[in-house]
């Protein structure tokens, strides 16, 4: 990428004077880059809406429906099972009518499901307009962040495709308090703010100048890159880069599922993998889901434990964001993997003296802390960077297919996780949380050996190194 700035003077001989003159001027501040970014994690917003929706909804439903535990089960299961699906079709769906039309359709089966739930007088559109909204959430883990990837520079593109992770915090949040507030109708309601933002914004803002590139479309390729650097930045450098990287990738035969396992891509695929399985595996969606009940059960009070939690990881992924293009999306991971375990021990210790009927002052405070180390050490690395790695890691011609697949590999995680976190905790409450701290430290090891640094490189260049 070649912005205007300070080293453009060495050039000057070369240059003529008028590029002269724009170097020597102040760089444009991508304002446009802000504006679609803001639009885009509008759907990480609507995506933490919906994964937030069925907690504090879950005793109003139950009354007013009728609904047995199983019938409730079934209702927040099926978020996982729309996510899925959408995993599967996201990324074809962004190759074929771009990455602004994959946010609509995303955006629209939200607008839907949560129409569908508002309605609901029965168990059967309340489970539809939950698999409705679990496809549009799963749609849009894919495609945010890809969409982000491609039109940031290079030099803070870590800390916007962040801004995905902490909106998705801030849904979940924004969910737990308003659910406390508000009847579950009217916040099936509210869940369609962010919905139309989005919608709306999308009308406003370009579409992703490389994929453009890849469609063969160059003349809005240009006026795309130019839109969102600015009408004085020099965007010649950038645009031949990307350019050349098209048509390498254009001499190579169209991807499939089973061309993800080739050679050349098999380390992108590994990593990308890899980063999904162990933030899944970990624990994550076993305690978000049920940190009412690990408070309850620790002795502690579940409202107090369930707005701090909130409060957390929204304020720890938010002071992540600035430093991921300084620090780099290694240090992080280890860092935050190293948290992890040290959350998951401190409350297997919690778990085992209760269980032991010891120290029973100490349960519920070692407990808490455990917890709030676990979240803030994974909202500081483990949340977001497999999301920032997975969007910079593949080649643009696998991209889609390899980016729904690994979309797909998280939200199995999650649904797995989730599913066995009660039977794990039946079996041993303390056990529980010693195999998630042994898969995070695993998770430390992953990274020093296979997970290389992206901080500071475009992602052509990246591609260079990962799949040279």
């Amino acid at each position: 990428m070649k912005m205007s700035n300070a080293s453009d003077g060495n050039r000057e001989v070369r240059e003529p004077l008028v590029d002269k003159d724009m170097a020597e001027s102040k760089p444009e501040q991508p304002w446009m880059v802000y504006l679609s970014t803001f639009v885009a994690v509008c759907g990480s917003f609507a995506f933490g809406s919906c994964a937030g929706y069925s907690s504090p909804a879950q005793a109003a439903i139950r009354n007013d429906l009728s609904l047995t535990i199983a019938e409730f089960s079934l209702f927040g299961s099926l978020l996982t099972f729309g996510a899925m699906i959408g995993a599967i079709t996201s990324g074809p769906i962004a190759d074929l009518i771009g990455r602004k039309g994959a946010m609509r359709v995303s955006s629209a089966f939200c607008v839907v499901g949560w129409l569908a739930i508002f309605f609901a007088k029965g168990v059967v559109a309340l489970d539809l307009g939950r698999l409705a909204t679990g496809y549009g959430m799963g749609a849009f883990s894919y495609v945010v962040p890809i969409f982000i990837a491609e039109i940031a520079p290079k030099t803070f593109r870590g800390a916007l495709t962040t801004l995905n992770q902490i909106l998705i915090c801030t849904g979940v949040s924004v969910s737990f308090i308003i659910g406390t507030m508000v009847t579950w109708r009217v916040l099936a309601l509210i869940g369609l703010i962010p919905c139309a933002v989005s919608i709306l914004g999308l009308f406003c803002i370009p579409e992703s100048p490389r994929w453009l590139a890849k469609m063969g479309r160059d003349t809005e390729f240009e006026a795309a890159l130019r839109k969102l650097r600015g009408k004085k930045a020099n965007i010649s450098e950038e645009a031949a880069e990307i350019q050349d990287y098209i048509e390498t990738l254009e001499r190579l035969p169209k991807a499939k599922a089973l061309d993800l396992f080739q050679r050349r891509y098999i380390r992108s695929v590994f990593i990308a993998f890899g980063l999904m399985v162990f933030q899944q595996f970990g624990g994550i969606n076993g305690i978000c889901f049920y940190t009412s009940s690990i408070f309850e059960q620790a002795g502690f009070p579940p409202r107090l434990g369930m707005i701090i939690y909130a409060v957390l990881q929204v304020v720890i992924t938010a002071l992540n964001a600035p430093i991921v293009d300084k620090a780099g999306r290694k240090p992080l991971l280890l860092v935050s993997a190293t948290g992890l375990v040290i959350g998951c021990l401190i409350t297997a210790v919690s778990f085992y003296l209760k269980a032991h009927d010891m120290a029973h002052k100490a349960v519920p405070v070692l407990a808490v802390v455990g917890i709030m180390v676990y979240i803030a050490s994974f909202s500081a690395g483990m949340g977001a960077m497999p999301w920032v790695v997975m969007s910079e890691i593949f080649p643009i011609n696998i991209k889609g297919v390899a980016g729904g697949m690994a979309t797909l590999v998280n939200w199995f995680g999650a649904w797995a996780v989730s599913y066995t976190f009660n039977f794990l905790m039946s079996w041993s409450s303390y056990g529980t949380f010693i195999i998630y701290a042994v898969i995070n430290a695993l998770a430390i090891f992953f990274v020093i050996a296979v997970v290389p640094e992206t901080k500071g490189k475009t992602l052509e260049q990246i591609q260079a190194v990962v799949n040279p």
